[in-house]
């Protein structure tokens, strides 16, 4: 089964920053805490429509 691609978007800044790929049979947004350039500091990472 193939992967889809998602875009990852900073809960602070709502820059995107990250692209990840995740199981089509996965139907729950994926959320990472990750590093941002923008706000020069870890955050919340959440999958953009």
């Amino acid at each position: 089964m193939p992967r889809e691609q998602v875009t990852l978007e900073c809960e602070q800044c709502s820059h995107r920053n990250y692209k990840v790929t995740k199981s089509q049979q996965t139907t729950a947004r994926v959320e990472f805490k990750k590093y941002c350039r923008h706000c020069a500091r870890h955050t919340i990472h959440r999958e953009s429509r």
